[in-house]
């Protein structure tokens, strides 16, 4: 600080606060104003990340994990390691008897399939030449007992089968629509993901220059502090001192004051002395001539009642002796001319300038607040290196390259899973039509014949509605036997397919044996070298930089890059921060030339210190005052005197009385009512200094060794200060940028170098493909299987039940049974009249 004069008034001030609280200078505290703001960053990286594609578990999730628990039961082999690498590499030398022997549970399937293909439809055709002669599928021709209950069981039986039938077609519209919305969205999503990852070398240097931009953010924040450094610390000491000083101000000019009325008090005091002893002598001459005056007058013997008079006359002389006050005027002489020092000014000069304490400071600290400006407005060398430093080029380019590669090369097969999607749906849609088909003519039929049973008992009705019932059973039983062939060629389509998706490819990949088999050296061809073609470190293996990217490690821990990376290094801004922290630290309070107390304040303390106002006599004084001026009241005598003259008989007698009142009424007014005056203002001095002289010694000899203790430790205390507010500013500042590097470095490596995009494709992938879309795939050839092969007893129950529902021609007739008498039409006669 250039300019230490202009505080020098503030020192007054603070000298005394920082006496009374010198254990809290050594003390770091910093206010609420040094909080640290939490900065926001605006986030990187986030363009190339995917979102995670995992969904909660539906309501079909029950069928998932069946549909899953029968493939491992159809496939109990592990994963064909040697079968995919011998198909990989050299595909001719495949051989069927290893193929068979990992697909034996598919192959039994496939048998069944088969014999249901062969066996169904023929069964069909033989029903169909058989209904056409007319030899099975008939009706019952006569009634028996237990009719009735073998026709309930066989309606129960086939009620349940068309029951289990439509909850499997329902299932199966959902789970073939479920694929169908599943496969087009997966499909899109693989071109778009591939050309999402391109970006994830490439774009990193962008990123990397925006990151290095934002440091401008705590730097705007530190220079908008610089502007406030000197006010804020000025309002920091004027807030904290404020409490104190502003007391301590009135405490000081009420001294000035104290002092002011003590040297007028012992200024009255030595003139009403001189004058009382100066008047003593006249007044004492007076009182003789008069009381002898009166003594004669009083004591003729023509005097008529002036006994009383008499006595008071006899005692008309002075009371007080003021020869024996003690003499002031050497305590005069050492005080003369004090007050030099205008207390009253002082105090409001000092608390003007308090007020105007941060502005001051302000001035103070300009210069040094301006060289800090001009090197914080620098960004470091080392962040500007941030993006320059990134060697990531020729990575970049072989990242690009092989994922541009992989993208055209899947066109054609997504292009085509799509069109084959679009056929399988539409054939799914059509016989998951025909089962619901079968469904309904199933309950009409059983509907329809149920109503035909119950109308029996009328003879006028023709049965029509049983007929139809029955019609209609066999309509389901037809499209059954027509269908039963497209039904088992899609289920075991389908089936081959999702399956081997969901046995060969999701469970290895969930377990990870599709990452080790590609790490095995000789699996993979050439051509589909993984570790080459994502330019993976050559000690780091497909798993393990899996595994790593999971963890969110950075891309330069993964991948072969030009050269290493080390964002430490270029986020290290300590040189930054340490220049500010030199600056700030060696700023210096130059005070070695202030005091407390002005010259001329101190003179007047030394002054009225060795004044010896204390050691005056002023019980002499008290003695002397409270004695009366005169022992007698003269205005009584007086006016005694007046009375008694206008009492006399001798007229002459009379007179001189009278003339002797007004003399001493005179002489009472000239001079001994001015005595009594100085009297009373010499015993009001007296009782104020006796009361004061020693409080203001000692307040004045403790605010002297004060003053002095403070012009050797007063520079000490304000540094102390000033170093106290400057670490808590370097605190709060390097706290600024302490939160931009760990930002800075949050956004390197886990947002923007990061290779976790990579992990997060591999597991949206299996997602997409395995739970996505294999688990509805194979949940609908499950479902449609499951009505299929329901088809074959809901043939049989609807064949037997078909009989019932047709009408009777042949009844049993008993005359004695009670069942047959209720199917017994009374013959109509005629009667006789």
């Amino acid at each position: 600080m250039r300019r230490p004069g202009s505080l020098g008034s503030i020192a007054l001030l603070l000298g005394l606060e920082l006496a009374l609280c010198r254990a809290q200078v050594n003390t770091q505290y910093c206010g609420a104003q040094d909080q640290v703001e939490k900065l926001h960053f605006t986030s990187l990286g986030r363009g190339r990340w995917l979102d995670p594609q995992g969904r909660p578990p539906g309501s079909l999730a029950p069928l998932y994990r069946m549909v899953r628990g029968f493939l491992d039961v159809v496939q109990l082999n592990p994963f064909p390691e040697g079968l995919v690498r011998v198909a990989l590499n050299e595909p001719s030398s495949v051989r069927t008897s290893d193929v068979v022997r990992y697909e034996a549970g598919y192959v039994v399937c496939a048998v069944i399939a088969l014999l249901f293909l062969l066996i169904v439809p023929t069964v069909g055709f033989c029903f169909c030449c058989c209904r056409f002669r007319r030899r099975c599928g008939g009706r019952v021709k006569a009634e028996h007992k237990s009719m009735a209950c073998e026709r309930g069981s066989l309606m129960t039986f086939l009620l349940l089968i068309t029951l289990f039938l439509l909850t499997g077609v329902v299932c199966a519209f959902i789970t073939n629509q479920r694929t169908h919305d599943e496969v087009g969205p997966g499909v899109r999503a693989v071109p778009s993901v591939l050309n999402s990852l391109q970006g994830l070398v490439s774009d990193i240097p962008q990123e990397l220059q925006a990151v290095a931009e934002q440091f401008s953010i705590p730097q705007t924040l530190v220079l908008e502090d610089l502007d406030d450094f000197g006010v804020n610390i000025g309002s920091t000491i004027h807030t904290q001192l404020r409490g104190t000083v502003y007391p301590m101000l009135t405490s000081l000019q009420r001294l000035g004051q104290d002092l002011k009325v003590s040297l007028d008090h012992l200024q009255r005091l030595n003139s009403s002395t001189v004058y009382l002893q100066n008047g003593q002598e006249p007044l004492a001459f007076s009182l003789r001539d008069h009381r002898h005056n009166l003594l004669f007058l009083l004591q003729n013997v023509q005097c008529q009642g002036c006994a009383n008079a008499l006595d008071l006359a006899k005692l008309l002389e002075l009371g007080a002796n003021f020869s024996q006050l003690p003499a002031v005027t050497d305590v005069l002489q050492k005080l003369q001319g004090v007050p030099e020092a205008n207390f009253s000014t002082m105090v409001l000069k000092d608390n003007s300038t308090f007020n105007t304490l941060p502005f001051l400071t302000a001035l103070e600290t300009t210069d040094t607040v301006q060289d800090l400006k001009e090197e914080m407005a620098k960004i470091p060398e080392e962040v500007k290196s941030l993006a320059k430093g990134f060697p990531g080029s020729g990575a970049a380019d072989r990242w690009r390259q092989a994922l541009a590669q992989a993208e055209n090369t899947s066109r054609p097969y997504l292009h085509a899973i799509q069109k084959y999607e679009r056929y399988r749906w539409i054939a799914g849609y059509v016989l998951s039509s025909v089962i619901l088909l079968v469904v309904i003519c199933n309950l009409l039929g059983l509907s329809l014949g149920l109503l035909g049973i119950s109308a029996r008992e009328d003879s006028s009705h023709m049965e029509i509605k049983g007929e139809a019932g029955a019609q209609f059973l066999m309509a389901g039983v037809g499209l059954s036997f027509l269908f039963s062939g497209p039904f088992i060629l899609l289920i075991f389509a389908t089936f081959l397919v999702g399956g081997n998706i969901q046995t060969l490819v999701c469970r290895s990949w969930e377990s990870q044996e599709l990452y080790q088999f590609a790490d095995t050296p000789g699996n993979l061809p050439p051509s589909m070298n993984l570790s080459h073609l994502l330019g993976l470190k050559k000690d780091i293996s497909i798993l393990s930089a899996y595994q790593q990217c999971k963890e969110g490690v950075p891309l330069w821990e993964v991948l072969q890059l030009n050269g290493s990376y080390d964002p430490e290094k270029h986020l290290d801004i300590s040189k930054y921060t340490v220049q500010m922290q030199e600056e700030l630290r060696n700023f210096q309070v130059d005070m070695q030339n202030l005091d407390l107390l002005t010259e001329a304040a101190k003179r007047d303390l030394e002054a009225f210190r060795h004044s010896g106002i204390e050691k005056i006599d002023y019980p002499s004084f008290v003695a002397q005052v409270q004695k009366p001026l005169v022992k007698i009241d003269i205005l009584k005598l007086i006016k005694e005197l007046e009375q008694l003259g206008q009492a006399q008989s001798n007229p002459d007698l009379g007179q001189r009385l009278t003339q002797e009142a007004w003399a001493l009424q005179a002489h009472y007014e000239e001079m001994i009512i001015f005595m009594q005056t100085h009297m009373v203002m010499l015993n009001q001095s007296v009782h104020a200094l006796s009361s004061s002289a020693s409080r203001l010694q000692l307040l004045a000899s403790e605010t002297l060794v004060k003053a002095n203790s403070l012009k050797t430790d007063l520079p000490t205390w304000i540094e102390q200060i000033f170093k106290n507010e400057s670490e808590c500013f370097l605190n709060r500042e390097t706290a600024y940028f302490t939160q931009y590097v760990d930002w800075a470095r949050q956004m390197v490596t886990e947002h923007i170098a990061t290779c976790q995009p990579l992990s997060e494709a591999l597991d949206n992938g299996r997602v997409i493909l395995c739970d996505h879309i294999a688990n509805p795939w194979n949940a609908f050839w499950f479902c449609l299987a499951w009505c299929t092969f329901l088809l074959i007893p809901s043939i049989i129950f609807a064949i037997k039940t078909t009989k019932h529902f047709r009408p009777i021609r042949k009844r049993l007739s008993s005359t004695s049974s009670e069942e047959t008498q209720l199917f017994h039409i009374p013959r109509v006669t005629s009667l006789k009249l």
